[in-house]
């Protein structure tokens, strides 16, 4: 049997889904998968450090998660004008000394959204948050063909850089800045929590319930728990939803592919994920 040793690379990783998303990937496809848990304080490393020792190790690749997305792409040589462009990493494929970046929440939230609504377009979108998933999202949208994209954060700044790096990515899509969520989700088709709002320890809803009615699908990118606050109060609602769990799907789904080579079939991977448990403890 084929084996694949891969890891994630993070600092509060310890209720991560993906050792046992790779794993249960590799059952599937007849490969021994070893994923491995990194969390460099905790080894009294650095990043750039434990980074390298995964490429001296043999490791075929990693994901990258919070806080090293954006740092990461210091060590991907030649990166992909869309990758250099969002400006977030989440999955290195080390081939010899160079190392491969992609994201792969940009092209899991693609996937996702075709998966789930087909081929229509998002059209016009509002967003709570523009940090790191919210760029990933925000490029995807791009990609699938929105009309226009409503950015709303409470930090204005980063919201305005969030535009600016679209820009050239955004063909046809108007780009737009709002003070509140629900002002930017007046006569929107679709709207996206991209916040921690709603989490499992967090709390919270970044949309507020007189936002929803009319509203054509919304998604959040929370996944702990799947069914947050926000998705009930959309479904009750009668509008179509996408959960975060569609997203961590279908982005481990293509990084499985990048490592491997193989592709997983969704709906075989998701009714795997849902009978296996869930892990404890501290973390995100």
């Amino acid at each position: 049997m084929p084996s694949l040793r891969l890891g994630l690379i993070g600092d509060k990783i310890q209720r991560s889904r993906s050792p046992e998303l790779h794993r249960l990937a590799g059952r599937l496809s007849g490969i021994d998968v070893t994923y491995e848990s990194l969390i460099p304080p905790e080894l009294g490393d650095t990043f750039d450090h434990v980074l390298a020792a995964c490429g001296d190790r043999g490791f075929r690749g990693v994901n990258i998660t919070y806080p090293y997305k954006e740092r990461v792409l210091e060590h991907v040589a030649s990166p992909p004008r869309d990758l250099a462009a969002l400006g977030a990493c989440n999955t290195i494929l080390f081939e010899g000394a160079e190392l491969r970046g992609f994201n792969t929440d940009f092209s899991g939230f693609a996937s996702a959204f075709l998966h789930r609504f087909g081929k229509v377009s998002p059209g016009v979108v509002a967003m709570a948050g523009a940090g790191g998933v919210g760029k990933a999202i925000a490029f995807a949208l791009a990609r699938l063909g929105a009309s226009e994209l409503r950015l709303c954060d409470p930090d204005e700044s980063r919201a305005r850089q969030l535009a600016l790096a679209l820009e050239p990515a955004a063909t046809g899509m108007r780009i737009s800045i709002a003070g509140d969520i629900a002002t930017a989700a007046g006569g929107a088709d679709g709207i996206v929590n991209a916040t921690p709002l709603g989490m499992d320890g967090v709390g919270g809803n970044a949309i507020p319930a007189s936002a929803l009615p009319g509203r054509r699908w919304a998604f959040d990118a929370v996944y702990t728990p799947e069914w947050t606050g926000f998705l009930r109060e959309a479904r009750a609602a009668g509008v179509e939803v996408m959960t975060g769990f569609d997203l961590f799907l279908f982005q481990g789904i293509d990084a499985f592919r990048i490592f491997s080579g193989v592709s997983v079939a969704p709906d075989v991977l998701r009714r795997e994920l849902i009978g296996a448990p869930v892990p404890t403890g501290a973390g995100a």
